[in-house]
């Protein structure tokens, strides 16, 4: 059995777009592995804990080899619970709106409690800086309003702070094998809309139909192996 967290970081439940494409996602990845168990976060319906003055002193204790007070080790359990489901995860699916040319405010909140350290990444004297998430797939459904293309006025090499942002993040923690899928122009008309949201869930299905074919491969290879071979 595998399991799917799903991170939501849009307010909107019913016009999504980017809501809508990792739902199809979804959708057809259970359908294709029945057994999968599905979380969900979503970060405007839950509520996610300030970083305050105890979040700080416990990071820092944490940093400099310190003990951590009673008060301090309570507020750094509430990060790790929180991280605890990235840990759970196989396959993390994301779904991000694009705002002001970034993420939206919730998912940095969210990305500033679970990013610390010996928590999702450590930090090696030799190596420097380690992510902890290993042997984990995600796929980030990302939409955008406006044109990013090259030839538009808002190419996305100048304005996307958005998939850039979140990929670096995904990387830091270990999370390497990452796809994408963006639906974009969703302000540009009802037609150009709709055309955009149709295109984006047929790929997401097929990323699904993929990703599904891979995570079962390492299973269907043992399964194939000789009974005597497993004794």
């Amino acid at each position: 059995m595998t399991t799917l967290l799903h991170i939501q970081c849009s307010p909107r439940k019913q016009r999504s777009a980017s809501l809508e494409v990792a739902r199809s996602f979804i959708a057809r990845y259970q359908a294709n592995t029945p057994d999968t168990e599905i979380i969900t976060l979503d970060l405007w319906n839950m509520a996610l804990p300030e970083f305050d003055d105890l979040a700080m002193e416990a990071k820092y204790a944490g940093l400099n080899g310190t003990p951590l007070t009673p008060a301090q080790q309570d507020a750094w359990n509430t990060l790790k619970a929180l991280a605890s489901h990235l840990h759970r995860a196989d396959v993390l699916v994301m779904s991000v709106p694009l705002w002001n040319f970034s993420i939206p405010y919730k998912l940095k909140h969210f990305i500033d409690l679970v990013s610390q350290k010996d928590v999702l990444f450590s930090v090696d004297p030799e190596r420097g800086l380690e992510g902890m998430l290993h042997n984990k797939l995600a796929v980030v459904m990302y939409a955008r309003g406006l044109d990013f293309s090259a030839q538009s006025s808002t190419p996305a090499e100048r304005f996307d702070f958005q998939k850039p942002y979140v990929e670096a993040w995904l990387k830091f923690i270990g999370v390497t094998d990452v796809h994408s899928v963006i639906v974009e122009k969703t302000i540009l008309g009802e037609d150009v809309d709709r055309r955009a949201r149709e295109d984006a869930t047929q790929q997401a299905r097929n990323l699904a139909d993929s990703v599904s074919l891979t995570l079962q491969a390492p299973r269907l290879q043992i399964d194939s192996l000789p009974t005597e071979k497993l004794e």
